[in-house]
């Protein structure tokens, strides 16, 4: 049997072939009747409009391009899954591209994806404003998360500092004094802003000794720096990684070594990936999921003419305390 085509569906439904095309597109002069009468007939059909024909009558493609540091990952993986969530509730398909270091070979990625992308929603968070005219194809429409100021781009970051600044008032709060922080990488603003959050909050304290050491935001990382103080015997009472990665590295490390955690060490992090919540790690939430869905949705606003947007959204995460800083006498 042939395939139902959008004559079978106007037949059907009792409206002419223009009406079932902007039923199906979603435009908003089409009656509530019609609307209903045209979607049952393509379900009885079958019928699947042809996203190409779809793309050039529209001169759209329907697509979006997502640019990301890393595919991989409990946090890229929560951010796109919230991405994917919207798009397709809008129906739009999503195309990813993992962020190369090199900031040429970055730009010649998205440039690569003009013509076959609506817009761009872009997490650069270890890139300048520079760079970021250099990595965004001009005219096309593009929303930035957790990166520079992007030239008037509509903008979604979290507010990192406040949120280290939360994490190491409650730190402090439960009696620690002597705190590693694990930071993110070199040139990342995430790991910038909780760096400097971190201090000061520590700074508030006379009595507080902020101990800091490098990371990278692997679990890896986590381990590694935690393994390397305590093989020089420097002495501390919390650990604060800048990502939850790093910091279920720490927790790995601190147990096999028999330190209770958190009676002699408390253990806190950053983002509440779906495996902190498993290992019951403090941390500040992010909502990752959400942050993906509005990205999509004031791209997509953009796209169908609803509204440029250009303001920056500051997202404040939340803290969540679990059995890493809970003394078991709270626990009870």
């Amino acid at each position: 049997m042939a395939a139902a085509n959008i004559r079978d569906v106007a037949h059907r439904a009792g409206v002419s072939v223009a009406s079932v095309s902007r039923a199906l597109n979603g435009h908003s002069n089409v009656h509530p009747d019609t609307r209903a009468k045209v979607n049952a007939a393509a379900k009885a059909l079958g019928y699947v409009p042809h996203a190409g024909a779809r793309s050039l009558s529209m001169a759209r493609t329907h697509a979006i391009g997502v640019v990301l540091p890393d595919l991989h990952g409990e946090f890229f993986s929560e951010i796109v899954r919230g991405m994917d969530r919207e798009a397709s509730g809008r129906g739009y398909q999503l195309l990813l591209s993992n962020m190369h270091a090199d900031i040429d070979m970055a730009s010649h990625a998205t440039r690569a994806m003009r013509g076959r992308v609506d817009g761009l929603v872009v997490m650069a968070p270890q890139v300048d404003a520079a760079g970021l005219e250099i990595l965004l194809p001009p005219g096309l429409p593009a929303v930035l998360v957790h990166s520079a100021d992007g030239s008037g781009r509509p903008l979604l970051r979290i507010d990192s500092q406040h949120g280290a600044e939360t994490m190491t008032r409650h730190l402090l709060a439960i009696g620690k004094r002597r705190i590693v922080h694990i930071t993110g990488p070199a040139g990342n603003i995430d790991s910038a802003e909780r760096q400097a959050g971190f201090l000061a909050a520590m700074a508030e304290r006379g009595d507080a000794e902020p101990i800091v050491v490098a990371g990278d935001f692997s679990d890896d990382g986590g381990a590694a720096a935690v393994r390397d103080l305590l093989a020089v015997g420097t002495r501390f009472d919390a650990v604060f990684a800048a990502n939850d990665m790093m910091a279920l590295g720490a927790l790995t490390v601190l147990r096999d070594a028999g330190i209770d955690v958190p009676g002699d060490v408390a253990v806190a992090g950053f983002d509440d990936v779906p495996l902190a919540r498993y290992l019951a790690l403090t941390t500040m939430r992010v909502h990752m999921a959400e942050i993906g869905a509005q990205a999509v949705a004031r791209l997509v606003a953009q796209l169908e003419g609803k509204g440029a947007d250009a303001s920056t959204e500051l997202l404040v995460p939340d803290l969540v305390v679990r059995q890493t800083t809970q003394s078991e006498k709270a626990r009870r």
